[in-house]
């Protein structure tokens, strides 16, 4: 029904940047809200950001201030701006988003991406 395709990854020195894209596609009537996540290895997923349609943002403390989060509804694509980079921000990076899928009825779902790896070498 709706797929999330990120892309942007890569690997990175220490204080570099790179910028991960999310596009969703498929029968959306509408998105609520979309995210970043991130899992390491040997870790949980973990929230990185996330922005409604409304523009309001949150951010994880680890991110704040070295991480930008912004969405074109336009194109459905939410974005994640990360400068600054640290090797411990290696991790597969995932894209979230609540969407309203177009079927008999109108109804949200949770949908994720494929994840995308940032490596950052020191």
């Amino acid at each position: 029904q709706v797929q999330l395709v990120e892309s942007g990854g890569g690997l990175v020195q220490a204080g570099g940047s790179l910028r991960l894209s999310c596009a969703a596609s498929g029968s959306i009537f509408s998105i609520n809200a979309m995210g970043w996540y991130r899992q390491a290895p040997g870790k949980q997923r973990e929230l990185v950001a996330i922005i409604t349609n409304g523009d309001k943002t949150n951010y994880a403390d680890f991110v704040k201030g070295r991480f930008t989060i912004s969405r074109d509804n336009n194109k459905n694509t939410v974005y994640l701006q990360m400068n600054s980079l640290k090797p411990e921000d290696t991790a597969v990076y995932y894209c979230n988003g609540r969407v309203v899928v177009v079927t008999t009825t109108l109804r949200e779902y949770t949908y994720w991406g494929q994840g995308t790896q940032v490596t950052v070498s020191s």
